[in-house]
């Protein structure tokens, strides 16, 4: 148990990877929408003398599912706001910390990037949540995403 500014909080570190895809919104030329979904897994990473052995593993259980809007930007930048559904368990609303960046990846057909979220809340079982997610993403000229997240939420007591 931690506190924040003396109330009493959880921590709630965890990784996910989320896939789906993401589409540019008839009529604009900067703003995009994105739909992705986590399952329950299970991430892995081995060090060894090869280098690093990494593994997503599906377990079952309930998945998670990201809806948000991006605003690009014509220097590669971009902002974002959207949500989680964590299950059944609830749902947090996020925005973006300054700005995100994306780019040319050297996979041919495939960009790259990374954005910081602020949680701003939550619902259900995240009522009140509060914390930070790093998303790293890459994303096709058709539009398939694949995003790993790495969050580190504070939940009222």
């Amino acid at each position: 148990m931690r506190e924040l500014g003396g109330v009493p909080v959880r921590e709630l570190v965890f990784a996910l990877e989320f896939r789906g895809t993401a589409w540019a919104l008839p009529g604009s030329t900067t703003k995009r929408r994105a739909k992705t979904t986590a399952w329950s897994q299970a991430l892995s990473s081995v060090l060894g003398p090869e280098g690093v052995a990494a593994r997503v593993e599906r377990l079952t259980g309930e998945h998670a599912v990201l809806e948000s809007e991006v605003e690009r930007r014509g220097d590669g930048t971009f902002v974002e706001a959207g949500t989680i559904a964590y299950g059944s368990a609830g749902t947090i609303a996020f925005e973006t910390v300054g700005q995100g960046t994306v780019g040319p990846s050297p996979v041919a057909g495939w960009q790259r990037g990374a954005v910081i979220w602020a949680v701003t809340g939550g619902e259900g079982r995240f009522a009140g949540a509060r914390g930070v997610i790093t998303s790293n993403f890459t994303v096709s000229a058709g539009g398939e995403v694949i995003d790993n997240h790495f969050a580190r939420l504070y939940l009222p007591a």
